[in-house]
């Protein structure tokens, strides 16, 4: 088990050098003058601009400057944004909001897409099997910005049951509605992956025989089948988690939550490639660590999955 965590954590390094890199390169190989607009309307001075390249490194080449730049990483800092802001310090400050964002939407759709799921799979060919598929396939056809303008719109301005916006402190009543907005998508995934294994699992030869030798269908399904058309369900939401935590922008947007989505979209605004960058390396760490976790649970939901 520790030299396959070893491994997954060396085989980490070269995925996220190279991640950071293509970034890194496609923000800061953009053309464009970084110090326009920060004199206000005048073009800055040129002892201004020329202290400005020298403390951004902007005068280096390419590479050395990536150099630079994952050398500081490396120690903790993911650099200062042109306003002289650290980076570090945002995301320390947004990434809570959005993890408790990220985790509601995450427990909201594995309780909500497996309890469907299942309901469809034992009930396969039915009522419920059909009211599943249809009303999953309608959420994954509507785009979540549809989904969150209409949901805001009746929940939050006309029946006010939820608030239209997130206040600073991101209570968690108030972030109810957007992690069903974020996660909603999911759901339907979810629900259908859990159907499908469920389906292609009652008709094993393994549950057969246990309920041959006596177990209840019932205690064979939960124990069983169940268990077992679950892991490539705990893949699907790793990936997802992952997903979540970088890919909040527009849910964000929508209920005015001050996360790293957020931060993001601001970042790529202004083009501001420091924020971005620093921003999309730690969601690119955080992605490969809740995918080694992920893989870890493989053992625990199947015995026979050895990490040796």
């Amino acid at each position: 088990m520790y030299k396959y965590i070893l491994r997954r954590l060396l085989q980490m390094i070269p995925v996220l050098l190279g991640s950071t890199f293509i970034i890194f390169a496609m923000v800061f190989a953009l053309p464009g003058d970084p110090t326009a607009g920060m004199c206000g309307e005048r073009p800055c001075a040129p002892a201004f601009v020329a202290k400005f390249r020298q403390e951004h490194n902007l005068n280096d080449p390419l590479l050395t400057r990536y150099a630079k730049y994952m050398g500081n990483v490396a120690h903790g800092d993911l650099g200062t944004t042109f306003r002289n802001i650290k980076v570090a310090d945002e995301l320390k400050q947004r990434y809570p909001t959005t993890a408790k964002l990220a985790g509601m939407a995450i427990l909201l759709e594995t309780l909500i897409g497996v309890i469907a799921g299942v309901l469809a799979g034992i009930r396969k060919g039915k009522f419920m099997d059909n009211l599943v598929l249809v009303s999953t396939l309608f959420v994954i056809a509507i785009p979540i910005f549809v989904i969150g303008a209409t949901l805001q719109y009746y929940l939050g301005v006309r029946w006010k049951i939820f608030p239209v916006t997130v206040s600073p402190d991101a209570t968690v009543y108030e972030l109810l509605l957007p992690a069903f907005v974020l996660g909603s998508a999911s759901v339907a995934y979810v629900a259908r992956l859990t159907r499908t294994n469920l389906v292609e699992n009652l008709r094993a030869d393994y549950l057969r025989t246990a309920i041959a030798k006596g177990l209840t269908r019932r205690r064979a399904i939960g124990l069983h089948a169940l268990r077992n058309s679950l892991i490539p369900v705990v893949t699907f939401i790793g990936a997802d988690f992952g997903g979540l935590l970088g890919g909040a922008i527009v849910t964000e947007r929508i209920f005015n939550i001050q996360g790293v989505g957020g931060y993001l979209f601001t970042g790529i605004h202004n083009r501001d490639g420091v924020s971005v960058v620093g921003t999309v390396t730690v969601l690119v760490l955080v992605f490969l660590l809740v995918n080694l976790l992920v893989d870890l649970l493989y053992g625990v939901l199947d015995p026979r999955i050895s990490h040796d």
